[in-house]
C-alpha cells in the first residue's frame, strides 16, 4: 500500500530543485523555501519552463516511488517518470500482463466502461438532478464494449455535465478543457505510480494499444476515476465560467480532487491507497485468482 500522498507542484521560474539529506530542497534567489522528505512525496509537477533541477532529483524520487511530471511552454503535461523498479516480483507480473487471454482482458474492460458510466451518471444527479438517461447505458455495454458504448455516454455526459449543447472534449481548446487537462495529469500520474508500485508496466495495457503511448495501462485504469476531476472542474466552470485563469487556486482545487477520498469495498479511502488496491486486485484477476478488479466509487 502506497502511504505517501503529497503532491508537489513547482509553478515559479527561478526555483530550484535539489537533493539533501533525502529530502527535496526547494530554494529560489538563495532561500530556502521548503524541504520536503522524499518519502512523503507521491508526485513533483514542474509546470513551468524555468526551473532547474539536480540529477539526483529524478534518481531519488523513483528510488522514493515517487513520479515526476515535466509541463511544456503551455504549462500542458509532456513528459512523465516513473520507478524503473516497483515489485520485487515485477518480472512476473510483467509476464501476466503480456500473457493474460484476451477474453479476460475483454471482460477487465466491459467493468472499466461500465464503472465510468455509473460514475458519470451518479455526478450528473448530484450536480443537475438526473442523469438523464445515463445510467441505462451501463447494461449495454458488453465484453470488450465491442459497441462501444463508452463513446455514446460521452456524447450525452459532455454536454450535460457543463450545461451547454455546444461543449466538445477538445485538449486544446481554450476553455475548462484547460481544467480538465491538469485534473487529468495529476490523476494519472497517481494511477501509473500506484500500477508500478504492484509490479506492473504502464505501458502493457488493457484495451488502449495507442504505440505512441507509453502509459496505455494507466490511461485504462483512471477512466473509471476522471469523474472525480470532472465534478471539480464543474463546481469551477458554474463559479467562474469556463475561461477562469489557472493559477494556484484553480490548481490547488483539481490536485485535490485527484488525491481526494473515495469509497473503495465500503470502506473510505485516499486516491493513491485505493489506485494500489486496485491494481493489486488487477494483478489478481490476470493470474485468474479472481474475476473482477476493485474499482473505487468516485
Amino acid at each position: 500500500m502506497l502511504a505517501t500522498e503529497r503532491v508537489v507542484e513547482i509553478a515559479e521560474g527561478g526555483t530550484r530543485l535539489s537533493v539533501s539529506s533525502g529530502a527535496l530542497e526547494v530554494t529560489r534567489d538563495g532561500l530556502q523555501l521548503a524541504a520536503i522528505p522524499l518519502s512523503d512525496i507521491a508526485v513533483v509537477l514542474v509546470s513551468h519552463p524555468a526551473v532547474t533541477l539536480t540529477q539526483a532529483v529524478l534518481t531519488g524520487l523513483a528510488e522514493s516511488g515517487a513520479a515526476f511530471v515535466a509541463c511544456d511552454e503551455r504549462r500542458h503535461p509532456a513528459a512523465m517518470l516513473l520507478p524503473l523498479h516497483g515489485h520485487y516480483v515485477q518480472g512476473e507480473r510483467i509476464a501476466l500482463q503480456v500473457e493474460a487471454p484476451k477474453p479476460r482482458l475483454n471482460r477487465i474492460w466491459q467493468q472499466v466502461v461500465r464503472a465510468k458510466i455509473r460514475a458519470q451518471a451518479r455526478l450528473l444527479s448530484d450536480l443537475h438532478g438526473s442523469d438523464q438517461g445515463l445510467g441505462t447505458l451501463v447494461a449495454r455495454v458488453k465484453s470488450a464494449d465491442r459497441a462501444n458504448v463508452e463513446a455514446q455516454a460521452a456524447r450525452r455526459y459532455w454536454p450535460l455535465l457543463f450545461d451547454n449543447p455546444d461543449f466538445r472534449r477538445e485538449r486544446d481548446a481554450a476553455d475548462q478543457n484547460r481544467l480538465l487537462n491538469y485534473g487529468y495529469a495529476v490523476l494519472r500520474s497517481v494511477v501509473a505510480r500506484g500500477i508500478c508500485a504492484a509490479g506492473l508496466h504502464p505501458s502493457i495495457g488493457i484495451h488502449h494499444h495507442n504505440r505512441y503511448d507509453a502509459f496505455r495501462l494507466a490511461d485504462d485504469l483512471m477512466e473509471p476515476l476522471r469523474p472525480k476531476v470532472d465534478r471539480e472542474v464543474a463546481i469551477i466552470v458554474a463559479e467562474h465560467g469556463g475561461g477562469v485563469e489557472m493559477g494556484g487556486s484553480a490548481k490547488a482545487r483539481l490536485v485535490e480532487a485527484a488525491l481526494g477520498e473515495v469509497v473503495l469495498d465500503g470502506d473510505t479511502r485516499s486516491m493513491p491507497d485505493a489506485v494500489s488496491r486496485m491494481s493489486t486486485s488487477l494483478v489478481d484477476v490476470l493470474a485468474g485468482e479472481r474475476r473482477a478488479i476493485a474499482i473505487p466509487e468516485v
